[in-house]
């Protein structure tokens, strides 16, 4: 008989919990299709970090075949701008174009411009703890999690002042794209955010190519390597994922980590009674409840993955969440260690799409959780919370707590 799992991405239950689930999966099946949602499900850690790394498998395939010869239906002719958007940005890119595009890409992002960032984000995180300290019950999520990326983004990227609430709502919008059967609503919400985003950045980086500012926009604008230039289209679609990437999965690990916190009441006392534990705690969380639970990747020629073929056009699902879990590289996997080390989980990823702005998500996470452990030192829960109804960018609606 066929294996089956409780496997469910459309159920609050197990997006709250899907660990077991795949402790099942790692067992009986590393590798298993699920047919509602039409992937080739991968659970262990050794084959999802080498699924990242192995160029038979791609983030697109439109670099090697067409929809056709992919066994792949034509997109809607209405899903143009996101697409067109979204394939405009290295993420959805592969080599060669990914190479020169990231290439380009850190010669403006640079460590140096993201440790350039220590104090701002410093200043922006106190500013909003200043407004909670001595007040009521608060959501962390709405006045602590969800300002402080796009705060950091938008001063990243040179965003005005008077514009940086267009960014969250464009984020949310288009992200939704990215879970599991999307509706037609969700697309054509998504359609619409990527339409305006990209008019507003296209204005925008008109404007710093023209008049140069201290900010990361001017600097994609200016970038040249052996007369490679980033085109306008390429410069918007990096600019778009900095802020998708960086702000839906900060969020996330914020809300979810310190609910695993809450749930682990004695590594809470662990971490405030040393924050020099910070840097190794932020790695952990996501780890232990990873914010990208799935990333895709399609099969570009007929491969054998787990001992089982997988044709040409498939969709791989690399579980995140379970190879994070997986035993046989992590000791106590299902026990947080806020001081774990060391912690070589794939919430980054792997291979040529490993994060490009994961030392900027490490700093704005590390000065949030500290500031918080600080300031705030008898933190505590006063509602449990509830997930939203996402599978992919897997987070929490609020969590209610009181200083």
């Amino acid at each position: 008989m066929p294996v089956e799992f409780a496997f469910a991405p459309e159920d609050l239950g197990f997006i709250a919990d899907p660990y077991p689930v795949y402790a099942e999966m790692r067992e009986r099946a590393p590798i298993w299709y699920h047919e509602p949602t039409d992937h080739w499900l991968v659970s262990r850690f050794p084959d999802v970090n080498n699924l990242l790394r192995d160029r038979r498998f791609g983030r697109t395939y439109h670099h090697v075949s067409t929809h056709d010869e992919m066994g792949r239906p034509e997109e809607p002719g209405w899903h143009g701008p996101f697409w067109h958007l979204i394939r405009s940005g290295i993420l959805d890119m592969e080599p060669p174009d990914h190479t020169r595009v990231r290439s380009l890409v850190s010669k403006a992002f640079t460590p140096r411009m993201v440790e350039g960032m220590r104090e701002p984000i410093q200043r922006m995180m106190d500013g909003l703890v200043d407004d909670l300290v001595g007040g009521e019950g608060f959501d962390l999520i709405s006045t602590l999690a969800e300002p402080l990326p796009v705060a950091v983004i938008a001063e990243l990227l040179g965003v005005p002042q008077e514009d940086r609430s267009l960014l969250r709502p464009w984020s949310a919008d288009i992200c939704g794209m990215y879970e599991l059967r999307p509706s037609e609503w969700t697309a054509r919400t998504a359609v619409r955010a990527c339409v305006e985003f990209s008019d507003y950045l296209r204005t925008l980086s008109r404007r710093r190519r023209a008049d140069p500012r201290n900010d990361l926009i001017s600097a994609l604008a200016q970038v040249v390597d052996d007369d490679e230039r980033l085109t306008e289209d390429e410069l918007i679609g990096t600019c778009v994922l900095l802020l998708n990437a960086g702000h839906e999965a900060t969020v996330n690990v914020t809300g979810n980590g310190w609910w695993s916190l809450f749930r682990n009441p004695d590594q809470l006392a662990r971490l405030r009674q040393d924050i020099t534990l910070v840097p190794r705690a932020i790695e952990e969380l996501m780890r232990w409840d990873t914010p990208l639970q799935m990333f895709e990747r399609w099969v570009l020629e007929d491969s054998e993955v787990c001992d089982t073929v997988v044709p040409k056009g498939a969709e791989l699902g690399l579980l995140f969440g379970s190879a994070n879990r997986d035993p046989a590289v992590f000791d106590r996997p299902d026990d947080l260690d806020v001081a774990r080390e060391p912690n070589p989980h794939v919430s980054f990823g792997a291979g040529v799409h490993f994060c490009l702005g994961a030392p900027l998500a490490r700093l704005e996470l590390e000065t949030s959780f500290a500031t918080i452990l600080r300031r705030l030192p008898r933190l505590e829960l006063i509602e449990e919370p509830s997930w939203k109804p996402n599978y992919i960018i897997r987070g929490l609606r609020a969590l209610r707590v009181e200083a």
